[in-house]
């Protein structure tokens, strides 16, 4: 049987098991040119939160009744495709079950792992959170040698990264995270220059402390008083990347209120511009040799937290706006074959 998460309703506020039905359905047979692809490794993030509301975002929500959508890795087990044989390692979007059907490839097609590659760093890495924190930085902040930047969410997924990118890039890096062994992660793993705990310091107090000239790139995670804050202190011509507010819990109608002190960016001459990493596909393949060189060299690190079981899915995306998560929030659905 295959098991998967169903939406049943819309969660109004926060997410809760009862959005989702559990079902069992027949495995599914490949059809001429498909692959069945038995999941192995199932991406969780803050993005899905907002395809239960009703509204498109970027992309449309999910509807009820269908397959809760999410991006995952697994292994071919049976194959009418000439492109995929049974072994390979795909990636694609095979949602919340157990057993998905590869076709076509592309952008939102099944792709083979590369050789070499860890397959689940395709969910992290060399993932929607790499290439968005790679892009982020590199093509919307423009972030450049010897500038401040301040990354919030510094210890989640694409913000770790993120904040690796500038300090690659030759920046110096202040990170915000929620608690003691996130901030400790942050400086001591990720080798921030600097990370502010907003459970127990005052935000604005230590950016003056920490930047006292203001910083020359916001790259924003959360949203909220942590990016009125930030605003505060910007320098001169400063850049403010959004990337996401999940301070907001991304509720539908409420995706985060107007920054109270947004004439600053008319103050400081600044930018505020908004990203969706698919907007960029030009530019992955030199966002993977930039990201998998400093990987190699150990320069940029990745971290994950784990969860067992399909069954952890809801309460893993919960998670996520509880804090729960260090680095990528993962869910092992199998093992491989």
């Amino acid at each position: 049987m295959n098991h998967q998460w169903v939406l049943k309703s819309r969660p109004h506020d926060e997410v809760s098991d009862a959005c989702f039905e559990w079902r069992q359905a027949p495995v599914p047979a490949p059809g001429p040119g498909e692959a069945l692809v038995r999941v192995v490794w199932l991406s969780i993030e803050p993005t899905q939160r907002t395809w239960l509301n009703p509204r498109a975002t970027y992309i449309p929500p999910v509807e009820l009744g269908e397959v809760m959508r999410g991006v995952g890795v697994g292994q071919v087990i049976a194959s009418r495709s000439e492109r995929l044989a049974v072994g390979d390692w795909v990636t694609g979007m095979t949602g919340w079950q157990e057993y998905a059907l590869a076709g076509d490839a592309g952008l939102f097609g099944f792709n083979k792992v590369p050789d070499g590659i860890d397959p689940k760093a395709m969910l992290n890495l060399y993932g929607a959170s790499g290439l968005t924190a790679w892009i982020g930085m590199t093509d919307v902040a423009r972030a450049a040698p010897g500038e401040t930047v301040l990354v919030s969410g510094a210890a989640g997924s694409v913000g770790s990264i993120a904040g690796q990118v500038a300090r690659l890039r030759g920046c110096r890096v202040i990170g915000i995270a929620g608690g003691p062994q996130k901030a400790d992660w942050v400086t001591r793993v990720a080798r921030f220059d600097a990370c502010i705990d907003y459970k127990s310091e005052d935000v604005r107090a230590r950016l003056q402390t920490l930047a006292p000239k203001g910083v020359d790139v916001f790259f924003d995670n959360v949203g909220g008083p942590v990016l009125e804050a930030a605003m505060d202190h910007l320098a001169v011509r400063a850049r403010v990347v959004l990337c996401g507010a999940i301070s907001s819990g991304y509720k539908d109608h409420d995706y985060g209120a107007t920054p109270r002190n947004y004439m600053q960016l008319a103050f400081k001459r600044a930018r505020m511009e908004g990203f969706i990493f698919l907007d960029h596909v030009p530019r992955f393949p030199e966002a993977f040799r930039e990201l998998s060189t400093w990987s190699a060299r150990g320069e940029l690190v990745q971290t994950e937290t784990l969860a067992e079981g399909l069954e952890q899915a809801p309460s893993a995306l919960r998670g996520l706006f509880e804090g729960r998560n260090l680095g990528k929030q993962l869910i092992r659905v199998s093992t491989p074959v």
